[in-house]
């Protein structure tokens, strides 16, 4: 097996609820475990969290996500986004708009200046993510 880059989200008390949700937009199944099913905090109130959740879609995306415990800092920000791109258009806008509904648009599915077709958005739970339909001619995407 070749080493793989995944993308690990962190959430505060609402990892299960997100999960689910990119599960509706890729599809995929989804597997997660609680802090209680292997008695990972002393905190009774955390054993319904998500200590380790991970999605696997039909095309191979993997995306991880857990809530972090009460005991450590939790600040979400932005600076990291997640890149989705490849040539098929229709799979890529699906995504997108999905990605989108309940959260912000930063940049319109629209062509852009090096002539693949992209956008920008940040879902409901505060992750921003960059789609990438590569143009025809084959470019490489997005800088």
């Amino acid at each position: 097996m070749p080493t793989v880059l995944n993308p690990y989200l962190s959430f505060r008390d609402n990892a299960r609820e997100a999960m689910t949700f990119y599960q509706s937009v890729f599809g995929g199944e989804l597997r997660v475990s609680t802090f209680g099913e292997y008695q990972a905090s002393e905190d009774p109130a955390e054993g319904d969290k998500v200590m380790h959740g991970m999605l696997t879609t039909p095309h191979g995306l993997v995306l991880m996500g857990a809530d972090t415990p009460n005991g450590m800092e939790y600040t979400p920000g932005s600076s990291i986004s997640i890149s989705l791109s490849g040539e098929d258009e229709a799979e890529l806008r699906g995504y997108y708009d999905k990605l989108s509904d309940g959260g912000s648009v930063t940049v319109p599915m629209e062509k852009s200046p090096w002539g693949d077709i992209f956008g920008m958005c940040t879902d409901r739970y505060g992750v921003a993510w960059l789609v990438n339909v590569n143009a025809a001619q084959g470019t490489t995407g997005a800088p």
